[in-house]
């Protein structure tokens, strides 16, 4: 596969890594996934907001998703790349066991990284009851004792969603967050209880959080916790190609990183695009299978757009070749119809 030249690389195997090599499939593009099968969403019971695939397992969604690129002549690759550099007209890219890949396009799909605050136990209860996103998780928590662990400018809004699935929310600050006058009071109306952290361990019962532990001593019961992360994309390896991850902000504040692009995924390198969570980092998974369509689209306008042009350049010089033994034999073909 290392001499062969893809039409593209898909860099990533999740849901808009899919969905976008699909897509390329179906157009008769000779498409390969790489994917290092580690994906951020595994730890989770299910997939929630994914019209008819609510509730699906993760890997059941993901192994959807390769039958179906199979089907069109799709391949996937396991692996992890670790390095990309352009090589003649397109890309080349390093796997982290020394193959390599060469194609016209490459879109990149990796995701994001999930920055945990350093508290025992949360690690290892992420994505069952150490939770991020209320609209992933939050019907499954509902009416329950929930703890909000504030680590960034999000931290109100954040706590006033989990308040829309429980009357029992505490929100915990981390030291450094602060609320302003008027989302205290919004929170205070709501019966959100707003305490000063940091919460120094997570207390469970068998294979259950039970509670969260603070600096001070105090214990706040809960069978959920919910904790803004910092989100770094996936994107080491585009450096050989002068494409670093920018930093996403909300105000001064650094929520993590994303791979720069446009709305249809083109990254500021042609040829280089991108789609999911590395460049939408708040992105749920229906919305990075979109994202994967549409860089998908984007990626194939631009071969049909090279393709194009060599045509017309190929046809303009055979226009003005000057007549030849070749020709006339082509004339003298069309004209007694073989």
């Amino acid at each position: 596969m290392s001499e062969q030249v893809m039409d593209a690389v898909v860099i990533g195997g999740g849901a808009a890594g899919l969905s976008a090599a699909v897509a390329l499939s179906r157009f008769r593009r000779r498409v390969v996934v790489v994917d290092a099968g580690q994906p951020r969403n595994a730890p989770a019971e299910g997939v929630h907001n994914y019209l008819s695939r609510d509730g699906i397992p993760p890997a059941e969604l993901l192994a959807a998703g390769r039958r179906e690129l199979a089907g069109y002549g799709g391949q996937v690759v396991e692996g992890t790349v670790v390095a990309a550099r352009r090589a003649d007209e397109g890309f080349a890219v390093e796997l982290a066991d020394g193959r390599a890949l060469r194609a016209r396009r490459l879109l990149v799909a990796t995701g994001v990284v999930d920055g945990l605050p350093d508290v025992p136990g949360m690690r290892e209860r992420w994505g069952r009851d150490v939770l991020h996103c209320p609209y992933c998780h939050g019907w499954e928590v509902r009416d329950r004792a929930i703890v909000v662990y504030g680590t960034n400018p999000m931290a109100a809004h954040v706590a006033q969603m989990w308040r829309q699935l429980s009357d029992d929310v505490t929100l915990v600050l981390e030291p450094g967050t602060r609320l302003g006058p008027e989302q205290a009071e919004g929170l205070a109306a709501r019966g959100v209880e707003v305490t000063d952290g940091p919460i120094a361990e997570l207390l469970t019962e068998g294979d259950r959080l039970t509670g969260a532990r603070l600096a001070d001593g105090r214990v706040l019961p809960c069978a959920a916790l919910a904790v803004g992360t910092r989100l770094d994309a996936r994107a080491d390896f585009l450096t050989g190609l002068g494409l670093e991850p920018v930093e996403h902000r909300m105000g001064d504040f650094v929520m993590g990183t994303r791979v720069e692009a446009d709305a249809t995924g083109a990254t500021p390198v042609p040829g280089v695009f991108v789609a999911g969570n590395a460049a939408d980092p708040f992105g749920q998974v229906i919305g990075s299978a979109a994202a994967g369509l549409t860089a998908a689209g984007a990626l194939n306008a631009s071969l049909i757009a090279e393709e194009v042009e060599r045509a017309v350049a190929e046809h303009r010089a055979r226009s003005e070749e000057p007549f030849s033994a070749r020709i006339e034999a082509e004339v003298s073909a069309r004209r007694h119809g073989r």
